[in-house]
């Protein structure tokens, strides 16, 4: 083994780098078992201890990561909406086009919904259990991934009004959202290759739709 001054000094690098890696991966792995054990039991019947069993870790190792269970579930919830936001801008940001922008953040938000059932859960039944200044953000975040599609829909119908057009996202979300989420909640599992082209064509077929003034 090399004792030379440049081998301390690389191995005095590393440490640090395979400990921060460390502290990563135990921080995902709560937030993991945080999704699930929220989803599964609801915000207010999970404690630190259960995290951390669920996690692998000892009850108090999650202080470690979080000052409490509060923090659990602002973490989760804001680095999901975090992902969301910054994930929208970059397939708009990569587009060719409307209609190619369009067709990516549906393809990213079926991505989403089918691989994060238990998030959305968490989210549609324990936002209210946030302190105000997180759930404040989250709702901001929030807000600027749905004008992100507004700005896009508005590319795909001119001169439709922006309500109108926010009302269209949220339309979307819901189709999205509800199909993993309430399969998950009947206890079943949607097979992801069956229910991502089913979902990305309705998605879009609600999403370009014309509609006529006047009609419903």
């Amino acid at each position: 083994m090399s004792n030379t001054p440049e081998a301390r000094m690389s191995d005095r690098a590393t440490a640090p780098t395979l400990r921060s890696r460390a502290k990563a991966n135990r921080r995902q792995a709560i937030l993991s078992a945080a999704a699930h054990q929220f989803a599964q039991r609801g915000f207010n019947k999970v404690s630190l201890e259960d995290l951390g069993a669920a996690a692998g870790v000892s009850g108090p190792a999650v202080y470690r990561h979080f000052s409490g269970k509060q923090a659990v579930l602002a973490a989760l919830l804001v680095d999901v909406s975090e992902e969301l936001l910054e994930g929208g801008r970059a397939v708009v940001a990569e587009a060719g086009g409307v209609s190619e922008a369009l067709r990516g953040l549906i393809r990213f938000h079926v991505d989403f919904a089918l691989s994060n059932p238990d998030v959305i859960r968490v989210q549609d039944r324990d936002l209210a259990n946030l302190a105000d200044e997180d759930r404040a953000r989250v709702r901001r975040l929030q807000r600027d991934y749905v004008e992100l599609w507004v700005d896009v829909l508005g590319g795909m119908h001119r001169g439709t009004d922006t309500p109108s057009l926010r009302i269209r996202a949220h339309a979307a979300f819901g189709l999205i959202n509800s199909t993993p989420h309430s399969a998950r909640a009947h206890g079943r599992r949607v097979d992801t290759r069956t229910a991502r082209p089913i979902l990305e064509g309705m998605a879009w077929a609600a999403l370009t739709a014309p509609v006529e003034p006047g009609r419903p």
